[in-house]
């Protein structure tokens, strides 16, 4: 089977791919579990060091360019993983942008979609920016997306569209709404929430950051492990778990910036710990605070995703999958 990966350049992405690789089948559209001979990525850039896998291709282009998905998107795709994103911060800074690759090229992608030989599996990564406004203090599966910024908009915009493309027999679309993703490896991004994974992994490199909230600041957050389970898990599914409502907020865990800096000193050391200063930035803290920070996700857990045990647990497995040696 041939499976497609937007956004297969960046960090999950990537890391997907090799999970994948390794894993070596997928269900089918039949619930068959079916060899993988193929994957192609599609992103704009890719890590300088590529696994040498002989069922592995990378495509520098962009998701929302039609001739790009044409290369990519052929009738025997069978399975796609839609990762592709332009970041909150950067889709906050330039609308055009946002909504070009976020909005228009998930469009573009489903639509060439239809033109498969049999409808694929779609797993869309959405985000718990499509919540927003006046919150209550626990979300829960009812609680209707009400989202604050143009990152938030578009990402729910494609919820919909993978739901009614599902609806339509188009594709067999599943959408996960991704709490913060910590620790993210290499260098920050635009995102708003870069500074979560910016206060573990620069002062385990030995590098002072600055945080740009308050400590106080809350956060809903899930693993690098945890999510590309959760992108396969979503994927293995039958349809039937799923029904009509092609939506799921992820599990993860609540925690504030405070207590992840109180977890990063009792597995690092307080050295360590005390690399981060505090430095507001308004812009990132008028988009954080639009953010929830506590779910209720009985669905996604009566589903079979799981969350992280402790914070503590994700420093020690990001500093395992990382190599990273620690002075104590």
């Amino acid at each position: 089977m041939k499976v497609v990966i937007t956004g297969g350049g960046g960090f999950l992405g990537f890391k997907l791919a090799k999970a994948l690789l390794a894993r070596g089948e997928l269900a089918a559209a039949d619930g068959r579990a079916r060899e993988i001979q193929r994957i192609v990525l599609l992103d704009a850039a890719f890590p300088p060091a590529m696994p040498t896998d002989r069922r592995l291709e990378a495509v520098a282009g962009d998701v929302s360019d039609v001739a790009t998905l044409a290369r990519v998107v052929t009738p025997d795709t069978a399975s796609v993983f839609h990762l592709a994103a332009v970041v909150s911060g950067a889709a906050e800074a330039d609308f055009d942008l946002g909504m070009r690759v976020n909005m228009e090229g998930t469009r573009l992608l489903l639509e060439r979609l239809r033109r498969c030989a049999a409808p694929p599996r779609v797993v869309f990564a959405s985000s718990v920016a499509a919540f927003g406004g006046e919150l209550p203090a626990e979300l829960d599966d009812s609680t209707t997306p009400a989202p604050q910024t143009s990152y938030g908009s578009q990402k729910v915009i494609g919820e919909y569209l993978v739901s009614d493309y599902t609806r339509r027999g188009f594709i067999d679309g599943r959408s996960l709404r991704l709490p913060t993703i910590v620790v993210r490896a290499g260098a920050p991004n635009a995102a708003a929430s870069s500074f979560a994974s910016s206060i573990i992994r620069e002062p385990l490199n030995g590098v002072a950051t600055a945080c740009p909230v308050d400590p106080q600041t809350g956060v809903w957050l899930l693993s690098p492990r945890r999510v590309t389970e959760a992108f396969v898990h979503a994927h293995e599914l039958p349809a039937s778990a799923w029904g009509s409502k092609r939506v799921v907020n992820l599990p993860g865990i609540a925690v504030s910036v405070a207590r992840m800096l109180e977890a990063l000193a009792r597995v690092a050391g307080a050295e360590v710990a005390s690399r981060v200063s505090w430095t507001p930035d308004e812009r990132i803290r008028a988009i954080v605070k639009t953010w929830p920070v506590r779910f209720r996700t009985p669905r996604a857990l009566a589903m079979g995703f799981k969350p992280d045990a402790d914070v503590d647990s994700v420093i020690r497995n990001y500093i395992a999958d990382e190599g990273i040696a620690l002075a104590r």
